[in-house]
């Protein structure tokens, strides 16, 4: 594929999306409770943590993810396409790879649930969003 013909608005939409889907799902109303005890943090810790850096670096990766995705999806994806490949991506490429590192390191299902789901709907989305604007 030409890289050229990627849609690099769409690349930065789709990274921008994975934060508001994060938001949501690790929103304390939604599974963020759950997820900071599963992950043993506290609020303490997490405010203790540099979020400049945390986001800017987050953001970078997920713009890199979006990159990729939207080669991987070309320029005929289409929204259906776009949601369908995400999702494989997601699930089978991401979740999968989350599930052998977390059986060797002995973390916990609903851990895994909650992270490997989060990535799951971010691809999901992303693909979506690429697909449609490619």
């Amino acid at each position: 594929m030409d890289l050229g013909q990627i849609n690099y608005l769409a690349v930065v939409v789709a990274a921008l999306s994975t934060f508001l889907i994060g938001y949501l799902w690790y929103a304390p109303f939604f599974l963020g409770d759950i997820w900071m005890k599963e992950a043993g943090l506290t609020q303490k810790k997490i405010k203790q943590a540099n979020m400049v850096r945390t986001f800017g670096l987050s953001f970078l990766l997920t713009l890199i993810i979006s990159f990729n995705l939207a080669a991987f999806l070309g320029t005929e994806a289409g929204l259906v396409m776009g949601m369908v490949y995400g999702g494989l991506a997601g699930i089978g490429w991401v979740a999968a790879s989350l599930g052998v590192l977390y059986l060797f390191e002995g973390r916990s299902l609903k851990l895994y649930l909650i992270n490997a789901g989060y990535q799951a709907v971010t691809y999901v989305v992303a693909g979506g969003i690429i697909g449609v604007w490619q």
